[in-house]
């Protein structure tokens, strides 16, 4: 659907936008060559859970911009609060002082963690809030005095952010190689693709999970349990396409970090605040971590902020005396972000969000699952409102792409139908070909079988091709 936007076609300076982009903006995650070569997708609006690019074209926002836009785009409230905010307090930093903003936000949070997770170290993203509790869990437990435990284990093909300590925890080699050496210390383990497990346990999730969870205590004991500080698991790993928790996995890894003295970290920068259903994606799951990460949905990405949730045990050594952890950022826990998070939780229990996710959540899953009758869906995995599809060359021995058809596929092909066909989401080939969705919290299943049927149009376009 094409409509008139207001947005002019040249910058400020009397440039064309088109050119302007090219020869001045550094695309994030981006082959910069796409945009020397053509056209630059230029998007200036949204509302609700449509967004519109500068020619009037109007897509479906099945990724709530990047994992981030819970309550939907133009949320005129959230806008105004910010505003409200910035003529109050624009800034403060929390380096020794504090601001009624941060401090109301951090107990709103604590209230949701669960545990003895009392404690909020702001950031202003997710890459920040892993950075902070790998650091955190080192000082941890030098003053604990056990000065040997600075390693980390985390999964295959798991992303946890890009600076250089969440860049090692990562599980992507291909993202890593052009910066390392990167900061040492960090393991893998596999991850819980069921999809792609050994053969022998694709029927059994419980005992899958027993597996997957089982390799974390092999890796622990190979390093040697003195040597390991912490183990970083999202709750559904979004690398690779959404792999969800089978039964009984968090529960034996807690009891695996219990018996050999390690933190236990969920990663939730993307599973936090409702995109599986509850504000914090553990308590789904029914786990209780030394530390949580988040970020992304806080704000429904209105204003920038991450956070670390620390548990009491933590923060104990840092209670009294001298001791400082001597880490922090510039505009951690911002006064306007704040604010901000604080009206987007407000949305969150006016609009029932959560129970939303509960209740359309399976309601997405069947609608998605529907498109396993094509020949190229391998797979169809998830939970609450975030899905991976993955894409295969036979179903039947769910043999993959290589990396050349991976690439006419996913980017020669799929990226650009999708967009054509008035869909936004990730093509993605980090791991083996998916599809992922992560649509706003606030559609039901009436856009579900608007997605569904947008998808099998695409896909059933890409086998032909194929």
């Amino acid at each position: 659907m094409t409509e008139t936007m207001g947005t002019t076609s040249t910058t400020p300076a009397g440039t064309d936008r088109q050119e302007a982009a090219r020869n001045h903006l550094w695309g994030h995650m981006t082959r910069q060559s796409t945009w020397e070569k053509g056209h630059v997708p230029v998007i200036v609006r949204g509302r609700g859970h449509h967004i519109w690019d500068a020619e009037g074209r109007r897509y479906i926002d099945g990724l709530s911009g990047l994992f981030v836009v819970q309550a939907g785009h133009g949320r005129a409230e959230l806008a105004e609060r910010a505003r409200q905010q910035a003529e109050e307090l624009a800034f403060f930093p929390l380096w020794s002082y504090a601001h009624p903003q941060a401090i109301d936000l951090a107990e709103r949070l604590a209230h949701h963690a669960p545990g003895d997770l009392n404690r909020i170290f702001f950031t202003t993203g997710g890459g920040e809030a892993v950075e902070t509790a790998w650091k955190l869990a080192k000082q941890y437990w030098k003053l604990m005095g056990q000065p040997t435990k600075y390693k980390v284990i985390s999964r295959a093909v798991a992303y946890h952010g890009t600076p250089q300590g969440a860049l090692a925890i990562t599980g992507l080699p291909g993202m890593k190689a052009p910066f390392e050496p990167l900061v040492p210390g960090a393991h893998k383990v596999p991850n819980t693709n069921i999809y792609r497990a050994p053969v022998e346990l694709r029927d059994d999730p419980k005992a899958f999970g027993r597996w997957a969870a089982d390799r974390i205590e092999e890796a622990i004991l190979f390093e040697g349990p003195e040597t390991v500080a912490a183990v970083f698991l999202e709750p559904v790993q979004n690398s690779g396409g959404c792999f969800p928790p089978p039964p009984g996995y968090f529960e034996r890894v807690r009891e695996i970090c219990d018996q050999y003295d390690v933190l236990l970290v969920s990663d939730e920068v993307i599973c936090a605040f409702g995109r599986v259903g509850e504000i914090f994606a553990c308590n789904e799951y029914g786990y209780v971590p030394d530390m949580i990460t988040c970020a992304k949905g806080m704000t429904s990405g209105y204003s920038p902020i991450g956070a670390t949730v620390v548990s009491d045990r933590i923060f104990e050594p840092f209670r009294t005396g001298t001791t400082t952890f001597y880490h922090g950022y510039t505009f951690g826990g911002h006064p306007v972000s704040a604010a901000v998070a604080m009206a987007n939780l407000d949305i969150f229990e006016q609009e029932r969000l959560t129970q939303r996710v509960h209740e359309n959540g399976p309601v997405f899953r069947r609608t998605l699952e529907k498109l396993l009758d094509l020949p190229i869906v391998g797979d169809v995995r998830g939970d609450g409102y975030f899905y991976g599809i993955e894409l295969v060359k036979d179903q039947a021995t769910r043999e993959t792409f290589d990396d050349d058809e991976s690439e006419r596929l996913l980017r020669g092909f799929l990226s650009h139908a999708l967009l054509d066909a008035g869909l936004y989401c990730r093509a993605d080939d980090r791991g083996d070909p998916v599809i992922q969705l992560a649509p706003p919290l606030t559609i039901g299943p009436a856009e579900f079988d608007e997605i569904e049927q947008i998808l099998r149009d695409v896909l059933s376009r890409a086998w032909a091709q194929l």
